[in-house]
């Protein structure tokens, strides 16, 4: 690695050029994921600083946990025999268990892909 100096004054100052990358937004589950690693993984979060790849890192948490959660969802649903039948003929029953379900689908989730 080779690093060029400007020197300013009596200071020699490092060339420092950051590469041109894509910003992701982070969503949910890429917010839940910074805040734990910056209270407990703090080794993890400066290394990701750093090198500069704190971004695309949460943005990638954020893309897997949700389609875990999603497919987990419907695996469940599915197994609750919570169908579309459901829905037409008590639709406040339907939204009552399919919260249940994304409540228990995010909580083993969580567990697996955030708070590790």
């Amino acid at each position: 690695m080779n690093i060029s100096y400007t020197k300013q004054g009596d200071y020699l100052l490092p060339n420092l050029i950051l590469k041109e990358k894509v910003q992701y937004n982070i969503g949910k589950y890429g917010l839940l994921r910074l805040e734990y690693i910056k209270k407990y993984k703090l080794g993890l979060y400066f290394d990701l600083l750093v090198n500069d790849t704190l971004n695309e890192y949460l943005h990638d948490i954020d893309v897997t946990v949700m389609e875990k959660v999603q497919k987990l969802i419907k695996k469940l649903a599915e197994k609750e025999n919570i169908n579309e039948k459901l829905k037409q003929n008590n639709q406040i029953l339907w939204v009552s268990k399919m919260n249940n379900i994304k409540n228990i689908a995010e909580e083993i989730i969580l567990k697996e892909y955030i708070y590790v």
